[in-house]
């Protein structure tokens, strides 16, 4: 199965995948992965999510990457927020790296992850931030991929299920700061 990872850079083609990207991000909380909702979480709440993704999208303030397979079906997605202060143009935030159940295992999270970083470079954006739910599998992809940990804060978030859960900060540097 190939894939297909593409930048979707108009609020027009965001919109146009709401309800693929829903199906993914509503998967994702299914499986109990702390992305900022609560299980179960509504279709209306998952559309107006996406919406509003798709209207940042259309203000320059969010990329976001699709990964689709054969037929075009968005199986994964990643969203780089840009930071909006006047002392923060060389940072982004990297967000929301969300894999479909059923498309695991197949590297769709390092191909997302790689292109994220790509784009972000192209746009100045050499420092990256994340933050991620401790212990969870995410947190070892992160490490795998080169992220820096820099500190834990304890019952930063709940779970889908109501737990509270610890969330781990990681981040990127692109290139040295010497080189900027």
């Amino acid at each position: 199965m190939s894939t297909l990872i593409r930048l979707l850079n108009e609020e027009e083609e965001a919109l146009a995948r709401v309800p693929d990207l829903c199906d993914v991000l509503c998967d994702c909380v299914d499986g109990g992965a702390s992305v900022g909702f609560m299980a179960p979480l509504a279709d209306a709440d998952a559309v107006a999510y996406w919406r509003g993704v798709a209207s940042a999208v259309g203000r320059n303030e969010v990329l976001l990457l699709v990964a689709e397979d054969d037929v075009g079906r968005v199986m994964g997605t990643v969203q780089v927020g840009f930071a909006l202060k006047p002392n923060q143009p060389h940072r982004a935030d990297l967000m929301k790296l969300l894999v479909h159940r059923a498309a695991r295992g197949r590297g769709l999270s390092r191909l997302l992850m790689m292109a994220a970083e790509q784009e972000a470079m192209e746009r100045g954006r050499w420092l990256l931030v994340l933050d991620t739910a401790t212990g969870e599998p995410a947190e070892a992809i992160y490490e795998r991929f080169g992220w820096v940990r820099s500190g834990v804060v304890p019952d930063y978030a709940l779970f889908p299920d109501g737990r509270y859960c610890a969330t781990t900060i990681f981040y990127k540097r692109l290139t040295p700061a010497a080189d900027v």
